[in-house]
């Protein structure tokens, strides 16, 4: 029997369209990281020099719709205690209040706002991201592709370490460590 409204008039319709809003919103699917194959990499230059880095430890929530990306989410953690120059003695080095300081921020943090579908294999993200305490907003695409029952989530993300005050003092110099920094992923994921 369905409710009836105070006039008298059924309410099945009422029923009905919250039914349709509801379900949308479920078909987002969340996967699970197979940390293992997946890495995020960081590119900068120094001196000019292109520099590679990596940070090891890092969990990517992703819940993803392939039909309708809109209702689909990705909340990613990096530890940045993590982040790996190759080398103990700059790994020890970018720990620093000057740099990362990570004894006061151990994260850095991404937030999916939108994601939509782009062109085809592609989807466009904007998120917020926070490191070392201060947050912007970005958007950058995003290549999505299946690997059996995973799912390869791949981009770059481009930013200005300035604008997280990653570098400060003597490093605030862009002639020495440039400002342009890439954020580099590979994720794979699968329910």
């Amino acid at each position: 029997m369905f409710t009836q409204s105070l006039s008298g008039k059924p309410t099945r319709w009422l029923v009905i369209a919250a039914a349709a809003i509801a379900l949308p919103a479920l078909a987002a699917t969340a996967l699970k990281t197979d940390v293992a194959k997946s890495k995020v990499t960081i590119t900068f230059k120094q001196m000019n020099v292109p520099v590679d880095a990596q940070f090891k430890k890092f969990n990517a929530a992703i819940s993803y719709d392939a039909a309708t990306p809109e209702n689909s989410k990705a909340n990613v953690d990096i530890d940045v205690t993590s982040f790996d120059l190759g080398d103990p003695m700059y790994n020890q080095e970018v720990q620093k209040k000057e740099w990362f300081n990570t004894a006061q921020f151990p994260k850095a943090t991404f937030a999916s706002t939108q994601i939509k579908a782009g062109a085809a294999g592609k989807l466009d993200v904007t998120g917020k991201l926070t490191i070392k305490g201060k947050s912007s907003d970005v958007s950058f695409p995003l290549t999505v592709k299946k690997e059996g029952t995973a799912h390869v989530f791949e981009g770059t993300l481009p930013i200005k370490r300035l604008t997280y005050g990653i570098g400060d003092g003597e490093w605030k110099d862009t002639s020495i460590v440039a400002d342009d920094v890439s954020i580099k992923f590979r994720v794979v994921a699968a329910p």
